[in-house]
């Protein structure tokens, strides 16, 4: 029987829809709101590493006049309290506060600030007002004996936290309690007792805090030291002992002589050999000198055309040698204290077996024919770029397991080419299980790309990124990118400066030769953590092929053997090491966000000061580098440099007038000068294209 559907007479009474109810944590009395570091909402950590002290900002505030206060909390990976800091107010009427935590080592930590009522500081405060006018005078002072007798108990308002005073500090508010009641004395004397130095030193060590909250634990991630602070030196292997034979054939180098030039590398201070691909490279369409269409008889290829009959990604190339040799330079690396990164480039070449196993890996024009890799107005016909489109699983399972063969082989940093071709979902999972099953693995990411990207990139997991230091080039736009590296993006952006790579060679280096080398390399070794230079520097191969910001007869595409027994690859060579040295000597240039750019009085010249104090360093002494980089390497610079003594930790009477307050010596040469707030330079590239000076008396 059909159902009749009463379409008239009277309506039912409509229906009260209930708004959806709004979900949201509790905000504490004292609330604690704008909480940084935080990424998207503390959706993905924010970044650390262990012996490096990060800053904590949060917005409080409360409702009336009393006094309130905040602690920045950081919590180990056992769930443990390591550490609690006291903020400050940095934004005067702002209710902006800060304070510095330092995790200790690697794992995956949170963070949380506390808020509370303070009421000694609010008695304090009230009584310095009320006593002096003779107002309320015996009840004030009454009020400020019950704080102490609260703070001996440790009777705090709904803390149980709270716990009774220490039994110096007990004794010390017993003798300030007994002279605030005594009548005997003028109530001017009772209040000296209640904030004698001694007494406000007790509360600054065992604060009395009533109300106490606390924002949501944040999500921190600390990684080991290499994570921030590294020098990398970048190889083609076949390069290194190719020759030709007497016929002119050429023959590669192999890796085992690439570990020939392993105590050269280490010789200069780099503590990470970073190898381009070593994968089989293909034949079809592969690449001639220069990028040419048509490959000579003996041109070896493009390393980032991976694939052949021989293998793929898993696969080293036969002229190279197999996994025995690869396990041996490994070993020798460690063995003089570096380790190994290794290129992971993930596109094929049209010979790569993936292309006939897994066609659905990649994407397909309207002739049928794959699609390659273009960067136009660069072409590159050898490279077919991988889809995640069809089958992204299959291809997320392949591309772990060749990651997780090469760290069986003693690989710990991987530096990824162009990550922002593939899709930010995929590296998120990628690295995410990655730091799960090797947190001591890292990834770099070579993503020369548009800023949202790179920083997303950064945000979803990669250790380490590329930058666009390399386009920095005058004294105003790199000193905002400084800062902006250093303040705004280092709780999640780990920066690499690399002056060339074998894809990158600026205007400034052509056009400014020996000069511009020497200052860049000075900029990039002090201006970040981590630094790196492509083989090749020392002997300044600064021509570029035409119409591309490229060198020519570019090592992609051909065996590329070296000397470095000139006189001017030794010169560049000493000073490498020398701004090596000065980096490992140096804690202050280990670290990213203690960076303060200082005024000079010349438009090419830049100033940048580093400095750590003695609690956060790993030696106990603070240490402070002041840089000075003449940055035009054609003309002498001649002015003034003004520095910021306080961001230095020189408080120094006088100093606004320039008198001498330190003395500093020059890392570069050796010589000693001494300094104030206001102090004279003259660099002429022809002698001199910077000053790197230690301050010796902090």
């Amino acid at each position: 029987m059909a159902t009749r559907i009463n379409t008239g007479g009277s309506k039912a009474a409509p229906q009260k829809t209930k708004p959806p109810a709004r979900v949201a944590g509790p905000v504490p009395q004292i609330p604690v709101t704008e909480v940084f570091p935080v990424i998207e909402d503390g959706l993905w950590p924010a970044k650390a590493v262990e012996g490096e002290s990060f800053p904590v900002r949060a917005t409080v505030f409360r409702d009336g006049h009393d006094a309130y206060a905040a602690e920045a909390v950081l919590t180990n990976p056992n769930g443990t309290d390591t550490m609690r800091a006291r903020m400050h107010e940095i934004g005067i009427g702002l209710d902006r506060f800060e304070a510095w935590l330092l995790p200790k080592r690697p794992g995956d930590w949170t963070f949380r600030v506390e808020s509370w009522s303070d009421p000694y500081t609010t008695w304090l405060h009230d009584a310095g007002i009320k006593i002096p006018a003779g107002i309320d005078v015996e009840v004030t002072l009454m009020e400020g004996a019950k704080v102490l007798k609260r703070a001996i108990a440790g009777e705090a308002i709904q803390n149980p936290t709270q716990k009774p005073l220490p039994a110096a500090a007990a004794k010390t508010l017993r003798t300030a309690i007994k002279k605030l009641t005594d009548t005997t004395l003028t109530p001017e004397k009772r209040l000296e007792a209640g904030t004698k130095p001694q007494v406000v030193r007790v509360f600054n060590d065992y604060p009395l805090r009533d109300l106490i909250g606390a924002s949501r634990a944040y999500k921190l991630q600390v990684d080991r030291e290499r994570a921030l602070t590294g020098a990398w030196y970048e190889i083609f292997p076949r390069s290194i002992g190719a020759h030709k034979t007497g016929d002119g054939e050429w023959v590669s180098g192999t890796l085992r002589s690439a570990a020939a030039d392993l105590d050269r590398i280490a010789g200069m201070g780099f503590n990470v050999v970073y190898l381009t691909p070593i994968h089989p490279i293909g034949t079809t369409f592969r690449k001639g000198r220069n990028n040419t269409l048509t490959a000579e008889p003996g041109d070896p290829g493009s390393p980032y055309g991976i694939g052949s009959a021989a293998g793929g990604h898993d696969t080293i190339h036969p002229d190279l040698g197999d996994f025995s040799d690869f396990d041996w330079f490994v070993a020798q690396a460690r063995d003089r204290d570096m380790e190994v990164a290794l290129d992971i480039a993930l596109q094929c070449s049209p010979d790569h077996p993936w292309v006939t196993e897994h066609p659905e890996w990649f994407k397909r024009r309207a002739d049928g024919s794959i699609a390659y890799a273009e960067n136009p107005p660069k072409k590159y016909q050898d490279i077919y770029p991988l889809s995640f489109d069809e089958d992204p699983e299959g291809l997320y399972r392949a591309i772990k397991a060749v990651l997780e063969l090469w760290i069986k082989h003693g690989v710990t940093i991987f530096r990824v080419d162009n990550p922002h071709t593939k899709p930010v979902a995929f590296w998120q999972r990628l690295l995410a299980e990655m730091h799960l099953a090797h947190p001591q693995v890292l990834f770099l990411a070579e993503a020369f790309t548009r800023p949202a990207m790179m920083r997303t990139l950064a945000e979803v997991g990669f250790h380490q990124s590329y930058t666009y230091f390399a386009w920095r080039n005058n004294p105003w736009e790199l000193g905002e990118y400084l800062r902006e590296l250093a303040e705004d993006t280092a709780h999640f952006l780990r920066p690499t400066f690399w002056p060339t790579t074998h894809d990158i060679l600026t205007q400034v280096m052509v056009d400014g030769g020996e000069n511009a080398y020497l200052m860049r390399a000075v900029l990039a070794a002090t201006g970040s953590p981590t630094w790196g230079i492509y083989s090749g520097y020392e002997l300044v191969e600064n021509v570029q092929r035409p119409g591309f910001e490229e060198a020519i007869d570019n090592e992609k595409y051909e065996f590329k053997p070296r000397e470095y027994d000139s006189i001017r690859a030794v010169a560049i060579s000493k000073m490498l090491q020398t701004l090596n040295r000065a980096r490992a000597e140096h804690p202050a240039l280990q670290r990213l966000r203690n960076l303060t750019i200082h005024e000079t009085t010349h438009d090419d010249v830049l100033c940048f000061s580093k400095h750590l104090d003695a609690w956060e360093s790993p030696n106990g002494h603070a240490d402070t580098v002041i840089v000075l980089v003449n940055m035009n390497p054609h003309w002498r610079a001649t002015g003034e440099v003004h520095l910021d003594l306080s961001r230095l930790g020189i408080p120094a009477p006088g100093a606004d007038s320039g008198w001498t307050v330190m003395r500093v010596r020059d890392l570069l040469d050796g010589q000693v000068y001494d300094w104030g707030a206001r102090n004279y330079f003259d660099l002429d590239p022809a002698l001199r294209v910077a000053h790197v000076f230690a301050v010796e008396n902090l």
